[in-house]
């Protein structure tokens, strides 16, 4: 028998900064690059009752963790339940089983900050965030830890949620906030665009990006649904978390090869391949640059095992008894 660590969401929540999130995610990214393994997202889905199940892996063999997401959403309601397993890289035992609802926003949003901070240009200081959710938060708490922003334009659909998303950070961070009324006026002239939305269809015209942009778009990884346009993914250096999931569920580019803009060739590199140094990332200040994220297990296993190592020292879970198939399997467990 061994003890694995069952973290609770509650006890998740404010174990650590968005900084340290960026900090191990960058890590796990740069082991990615030197080749550590990891697989692009496998949904599974029903019609009666709706559904769907999906679940993603990644091996981290510097951190010595692997483990990934396993997540339902739909079903008996609207809801989603997120578990993270998290496991020994040389032994294979498991270390811990976190709630992961609490850790999402900000390993996702962590990604999305090693992605700006690998691919924007250093000077970047204007700031534009389509979204206003819980993912919206994460993306603007973790990139504001790269980059020294003076100024943030925020637009959603709703006007109640935008100035709510503008007044909370214009209290929170250094840069002034602003709640915009389009995506266009948040869009024209920033450095640096996150989208994080539940858009099925573009949520800004790829014109409206000024010279050098960078983009971080994380909202969609579904076929058939996209928050770029064609001709975002066309103008841009085209990097994904990924790269064989920009051909498998990555709306924006499959609807840019669609459209017969780009090829399969028009994929620069993994975001990996760029902070490991294996692949250049900016060449130019007029280079416009796009991060396609859809989730990996690459942040998931960084963020998780960071939380499994504070949680152990400060004392916090509870211990999990998990019974090795050598017992289990031979009726040798008492």
């Amino acid at each position: 028998m061994t003890d694995a660590l069952f973290l609770t969401s509650e006890e998740v929540a404010g174990l650590a900064t968005p900084a340290e999130y960026v900090d191990v995610v960058r890590d796990g990214y740069r082991q990615r690059g030197e080749g550590a393994p990891a697989l692009p997202r496998q949904t599974f889905r029903r019609e009666d009752p709706e559904g769907k199940l999906t679940s993603y892996s990644a091996i981290l063999p510097e951190t010595g963790a692997m483990g990934g997401y396993t997540y339902t959403s739909g079903f008996s309601g609207p809801d989603a339940w997120f578990v993270t397993p998290l496991f020994d890289a040389e032994s294979g035992e498991p270390l811990a089983l976190v709630d992961g609802a609490s850790m999402n926003p900000f390993k996702t949003g962590a990604a999305g900050a090693v992605a700006v901070d690998a691919l924007a240009r250093d000077d970047a200081s204007d700031l534009a965030v389509i979204g206003s959710g819980a993912q919206a938060r994460g993306q603007l708490h973790a990139t504001a830890t790269v980059r020294d922003f003076e100024s943030v334009r925020v637009f959603s659909p709703t006007r109640e949620n935008r100035e709510a998303f503008a007044a909370e950070f214009d209290d929170h961070l250094d840069a002034a906030v602003e709640a915009v009324d389009s995506s266009g006026a948040a869009v024209s002239g920033a450095d640096v665009v996150i989208t994080a939305t539940k858009a099925a269809d573009p949520v800004f015209d790829g014109e409206d990006l000024a010279p050098g942009a960078h983009v971080t778009a994380m909202g969609q990884y579904t076929p058939g649904r996209r928050e770029l346009d064609a001709t975002t993914v066309a103008r841009s250096t085209y990097v994904p978390d990924l790269r064989d999931r920009a051909t498998q569920d990555a709306g924006s580019f499959l609807a840019a090869l669609e459209a017969g803009v780009v090829d399969e060739d028009h994929v620069h590199a993994e975001l990996g391949e760029v902070v490991a140094g294996v692949a250049p990332g900016r060449t130019s200040d007029d280079e416009i640059t796009v991060f396609d994220s859809g989730g990996t297990g690459i942040e998931t296993v960084a963020a998780a095992h960071m939380l499994y190592e504070k949680a152990r020292d400060e004392g916090l879970g509870t211990a999990l008894s998990v019974a090795p198939a050598s017992e289990a399997l031979t009726g040798r467990l008492p």
